[in-house]
């Protein structure tokens, strides 16, 4: 659609061919993400042109196209000018709803969801979306949001999230996430002044229906119970990528160590959640595990303490459910065989902190990933085992994944250089040993308790032929002079000297 007939159409038509010629143009371009460079003005023009007629306050359905029109126009980061300025800004905010800071008070947001229209509640969204792709491609239109103070609006809105339809809280909680990750002055804003983190976590524990049965216990999900639905699937990963980032760098103190730990309760709840399919399961699996990476690692007793539910008595009394969850989740970020540095290294670090902190987390980890020895004649690299596929790791072309695969086994042993080497071989674990300065044997530096298991009678039996080297038994070798003569013998022996030799020269 010529862009000159609309921006000369819309100056000198009624309200309702202009809605008719922006409604033409919005479907036309719904999935349009790449846009001509040569038409980069009067793209820009239309952007203006939709803003006036929103400043106009048009009835909402008129709103909700210009809307539109604005979201597929922002999708081009070149043409945001006219959106980046504090009035524009405002103008968004103030058709968002967000109220507070420099868009008024927060007794502003005064229409009630339940009473807004369909159309009214479709600007919101709409207005929402605009902002989430203005925010996210230009960063003077992130800088004019710190400056109308836009977090503050959102914040405010995340404590009515109870009254929240659906679209309106994704796309409330998507701009939280945008804003968060683009700007780190307005994380710290928003959790100090703002209390964002406590306002986020409500809306999880609302999302996810969670129910206190002690200070930090929700009740365990219905096993009969239907997956999560979808929508709140979607919101419940949104409110997880915000908190993600404002938890990055916590300075701890007891109002966010209470936080803390409320916050790895309703994760603890999250993990045991069935949701509609298995990789909904998975990514929400992923999202904790990267939150609970960034909280205080004495925080995680929250995953096993859970007194109504009961645990296990050779493990204190603690529940190992989460852990179990955590562990079948990093079997199945081995077993994808791609992205282990996205995808494995974060619930690696994760079980290694949780296990070099807390040792029923490491007693319990270690009896599932390093049960005692038994058959030693297979190399530990080689099976199908969590032991094996660990150990393969452990030589990994990938520096970081190596390294974080052999400290968690490291961790197992109570950094142990001989329990190590018992479950792995010399050569496996070398790469750690060097880096640690631990080639020739000891502990690390971590004191843990005095050991709780001991050898099987198998594995004593074979100990004194297995080859450390590769943490085996291998074979005998066949003696490679025995079919020799004399003269082969003695000529191999003068080829040794030789080589010796011009070695030592």
């Amino acid at each position: 659609m010529d862009l000159k007939h609309i921006l000369s159409k819309l100056e000198n038509s009624s309200e309702e061919d202009a809605e008719t010629l922006l409604q033409q143009f919005n479907r036309e371009n719904s999935r349009t993400f790449t846009f001509e460079k040569n038409e980069e003005t009067l793209r820009s023009k239309l952007c203006q042109s939709v803003l006036t007629i929103l400043q106009r306050r048009v009835r909402p359905r008129y709103q909700r196209t210009c809307l539109e029109t604005l979201r597929i126009l922002s999708r081009d980061k070149r043409v945001l000018a006219p959106v980046a300025t504090k009035d524009s800004i405002l103008l968004l905010g103030g058709l968002a709803r967000l109220h507070g800071g420099h868009n008024g008070d927060d007794n502003q947001n005064s229409t009630h969801e339940d009473d807004r229209s369909e159309d009214e509640e479709k600007v919101v969204v709409e207005a929402l979306k605009c902002l989430c792709n203005v925010v996210y491609n230009s960063p003077e239109a992130q800088q004019v949001s710190v400056d109308v103070q836009l977090a503050h609006g959102l914040c405010a809105s995340l404590s009515a999230a109870r009254t929240w339809h659906h679209e309106v809280g994704l796309f409330t909680l998507r701009l939280v996430f945008l804003l968060s990750a683009l700007r780190s002055d307005v994380r710290g804003v928003m959790k100090r002044e703002w209390h964002a983190v406590r306002l986020l976590s409500e809306v999880l524990e609302h999302t996810l229906d969670v129910r206190w049965v002690g200070p930090h216990e929700a009740a365990s999900p219905d096993p009969q119970a239907s997956p999560m639905p979808a929508d709140d699937n979607e919101r419940a990963m949104e409110t997880l990528k915000a908190l993600f980032n404002l938890t990055l760098s916590s300075t701890g103190g007891d109002e966010d160590d209470r936080q803390f730990r409320v916050i790895a309760a309703i994760l603890r709840h999250l993990l045991m959640l069935k949701t509609e399919t298995e990789e909904k399961t998975e990514e929400a699996h992923s999202h904790a595990v990267n939150l609970l990476n960034n909280l205080p690692v004495p925080c995680l007793d929250v995953l096993i303490d859970v007194p109504v539910q009961g645990g296990q008595e050779k493990y204190g009394g603690k529940n190992m459910d989460a852990i179990q969850k955590l562990l079948d989740f990093m079997e199945k970020r081995i077993d994808k065989g791609s992205n282990y540095k996205e995808g494995l290294t974060p619930v690696l670090s994760l079980l290694t902190e949780g296990s070099r902190c807390h040792r029923e987390i490491r007693r319990y980890i270690k009896a599932q990933v390093l049960p005692p020895l038994k058959d030693v004649k297979i190399r530990p690299e080689v099976g199908s085992t969590l032991r094996n596929k660990l150990v393969r790791l452990m030589t990994h072309v990938d520096m970081g994944v190596k390294q974080t695969a052999a400290e968690f086994l490291f961790v197992l042993c109570k950094e142990s250089v001989d329990n190590l080497l018992k479950y792995t071989g010399y050569g496996n674990a070398a790469g750690l040993l060097v880096a640690r300065g631990l080639l020739a044997g000891g502990r690390g530096e971590t004191q843990y308790s005095e050991d709780e298991d001991s050898d099987t009678e198998e594995y004593k039996s074979a100990k004194p032929f297995i080859n450390p080297i590769t943490g085996h038994i291998e074979e005998p070798m066949p003696n490679p002079i025995e079919e020799m003569t004399e003269d082969q013998k003695e000529y191999e022996a003068e080829k040794l000297a030789n080589m010796f030799d011009k070695l030592s020269r």
